[in-house]
C-alpha cells in the first residue's frame, strides 16, 4: 500500500503505518505538501511560477509526484494549460494506486483538495529543502562506509575533499539568482551608491585602491567586476596586486556591504589566491613592501637590528589586516569558486585577488577542447563569480611575447594571451609597464661616450616610474596613470605630486 491513497480514506492511511516498527525512521520527505503543491498548479498554473525557478522533479520524493510534475512543466513550457483532463492521456496506463484508484483519479482528488495558490512556494521550498537533506543524508552514510572499508593506498584527506567538494556542490547547485528585478529598485541602489559616495565625503563609489590616480580614473575598485591586471614577466604585477590587496585590507568595510549598515564599521576582508608563490613567499613580499626592507635580505636574515624593528612593527601592523592567502598551486575555477564561497560565508569577503589566470584549469571537457576553449570557461567562471558574490575580482594574467617584437614596448589589449575571452569577460583590463626595464637593458657600451650619456638621461627620466594603462573600462575612461615604482621593494606608490609625471592622468 503507497502514500498516495492518504486522500482516499483515513482507514487506508491508518493501513499503511500499521505494520511499522516503531524504531525504523523515514528520511526527510512531506508527501502532503507534494500533494499540496500538485493540487495548486493542476487548479491554477500560475502556481508553478512561483517554483519555477528552484524546484525541479528530482526533488520530490515520491516517484508518481516527480513524473507527474516533470509532465506539468513539459506541457506549460510547450504552451499548453494542465488539468486533471489534460493530463489523463499521460497517465491512463500507469500502475493503479491500489484497486480503488487510479492515477487519474487520484489527479482529479488531488484537484479538488487543493484549496489556494498563496502557499504554493513555501510548499515548493519545503519540497526543496526536504529533498537537500535526503542528499546530506546520502553523504553521510557513504562517508561513514568508506571510513570504515577505505583502500589502504587512500588517504584520509582525499575523502575530506571528496567530501567537501560534494558539500559545496549541495550548497551551490540551486543558486539561479534573483531573477528579474524592477527598474525602480535597481535605480534606488544607484541612487543610495551614488549618496553613500556624498556621504564619505569622496567621488569613490567602490573600494579605494589606495593609488590616488588609479582611483580617480576607476572611481575605486566596483562590486561586482572582473578587473584584469595584466603585464610582461617582471613589470610587477604582482606587487601592484599585493599593493592593492594589502591598501584595501586595512580599510573598513563600505556601509552598504556591512552585516549592519547602521552597526560600526566592519574591517574589510581581501582573499588572495597565490597559484604561483606560496603564502610564506608572499608574505615575505608584503612584509618587504610595508618595512621598506629589501625582501632577499628578510629571507636570509641579514638585516640589523633597526631593520628588525621596523619588520616587527609592519607585522605588527599587518597582523590585524583580514587578508586571507590560498596557495594551492593547479587550482580549478570549480574549487577556486567554492573556496571563495565558503570564504564570503565564513568571514566575508569585499576583494579577491587570484594570481594569476593561466595557472588555473577548467573541467577535463573544456581542456580536451584546447587552451583556448578551457581560458574561454576560467574567465567566464571568474566574471560570473564577482557577481555572484558582488566583490570586484582582480586576476592577474600574462601577456604574449608579441610585445617584445615591437619597438613601443607598451601592451595593447590584443597582447593578451587567448585575448578573445579575456578581454570580452572583463570590465576593466589594465596594464602594467615600466619602461625603465626596457631603456636598462639598451646599454650601449661604455666606450661609446656621446651614446651612453644620452641612455643615461633617458634612464634618469624613467627611473623609479611605473605605468597602469587603462585598456579597457566598461563605466569609466581609458587613459593611463603613472607610480611611484621602488623595485628594491617591489612596491608601486603614489607618485609625489612634486615630480613633472605626477598629478595627471595622460
Amino acid at each position: 500500500m503507497t502514500q498516495h491513497a492518504l486522500l482516499s480514506t483515513d482507514k487506508l492511511h491508518s493501513a499503511a503505518h500499521a505494520d511499522e516498527p516503531t524504531s525504523f525512521r523515514h528520511v526527510p520527505h512531506n508527501i502532503e505538501a507534494e500533494q499540496a503543491l500538485i493540487g495548486a498548479i493542476l487548479v491554477n498554473n500560475d502556481a508553478m511560477d512561483r517554483t519555477s525557478d528552484f524546484l525541479r522533479p528530482e526533488h520530490f520524493y515520491d516517484p508518481l509526484h516527480a513524473s507527474v510534475f516533470e509532465t506539468i512543466q513539459q506541457l506549460l513550457h510547450a504552451g499548453k494549460s494542465v488539468t486533471p483532463t489534460t493530463l489523463r492521456t499521460f497517465f491512463e496506463n500507469a500502475e493503479p494506486i491500489d484497486s480503488d484508484l487510479t492515477v487519474p483519479e487520484y489527479l482529479w482528488r488531488l484537484a479538488e483538495n487543493a484549496t489556494t495558490v498563496i502557499n504554493a512556494r513555501d510548499y515548493g521550498r519545503t519540497i526543496h529543502d526536504l529533498a537537500t537533506r535526503r542528499k546530506l543524508i546520502l553523504i553521510g552514510e557513504d562517508m561513514v562506509n568508506t571510513a570504515y572499508d577505505s583502500p589502504v593506498d587512500q588517504p584520509p584527506h582525499v575523502q575530506i575533499e571528496e567530501a567537501e567538494q560534494l558539500l559545496y556542490r549541495i550548497a551551490e547547485q540551486d543558486k539561479y539568482g534573483q531573477g528579474f528585478q524592477d527598474f525602480p529598485s535597481a535605480m534606488n541602489q544607484a541612487i543610495e551608491v551614488a549618496n553613500n559616495a556624498r556621504m564619505r565625503g569622496t567621488d569613490l563609489s567602490g573600494l579605494p585602491s589606495g593609488l590616488i590616480d588609479l582611483d580617480d580614473m576607476m572611481g575605486g575598485l566596483q562590486p561586482s567586476d572582473l578587473i584584469i591586471l595584466a603585464g610582461r614577466p617582471s613589470m610587477g604585477k604582482t606587487a601592484l596586486a599585493t599593493n592593492i590587496a594589502v591598501n584595501v585590507a586595512a580599510q573598513k568595510r563600505l556601509q552598504r556591504f556591512q552585516e549592519n549598515p547602521d552597526g560600526p564599521p566592519e574591517p574589510a576582508v581581501v582573499g588572495f589566491f597565490s597559484l604561483e608563490m606560496s603564502a610564506e613567499q608572499l608574505a615575505s613580499r608584503i612584509l618587504s613592501e610595508q618595512a621598506e626592507i629589501a625582501s632577499n635580505l628578510i629571507r636570509r636574515g641579514k638585516i640589523d637590528e633597526e631593520e628588525m624593528a621596523r619588520l616587527m612593527s609592519a607585522s605588527v601592523a599587518l597582523n590585524s589586516a583580514h587578508l586571507f592567502i590560498d596557495q594551492t598551486g593547479g587550482i580549478s575555477i570549480a574549487q577556486l569558486a567554492a573556496r571563495a564561497r565558503k570564504l564570503k560565508r565564513q568571514r566575508g569577503l569585499d576583494l579577491l585577488v587570484v594570481d594569476y589566470i593561466q595557472l588555473l584549469s577548467g573541467s577535463a571537457s573544456k581542456a580536451a577542447n584546447g587552451r583556448v576553449q578551457e581560458i574561454t570557461e576560467i574567465t567566464t567562471g571568474l566574471k560570473a563569480l564577482a557577481k555572484e558574490l558582488e566583490v570586484p575580482l582582480v586576476a592577474l594574467s600574462q601577456l604574449s611575447r608579441q610585445v617584445e617584437q615591437r619597438e613601443d614596448k607598451r601592451p595593447q589589449l590584443s597582447d593578451l594571451r587567448e585575448s578573445g575571452s579575456i578581454e570580452q569577460d572583463a570590465d576593466v583590463v589594465l596594464f602594467v609597464f615600466r619602461e625603465e626595464y626596457y631603456v636598462q637593458r639598451q646599454e650601449p657600451s661604455v666606450a661609446e661616450v656621446e651614446a651612453h650619456q644620452k641612455w643615461q638621461v633617458e634612464l634618469d627620466a624613467v627611473r623609479g616610474i611605473g605605468e597602469v594603462i587603462i585598456g579597457k573600462q566598461r563605466h569609466g575612461p581609458t587613459g593611463s596613470v603613472r607610480l611611484q615604482f621602488t623595485g628594491e621593494f617591489t612596491r608601486f606608490d603614489n607618485l609625489d605630486r612634486d615630480h613633472p609625471l605626477a598629478s595627471k592622468a595622460v
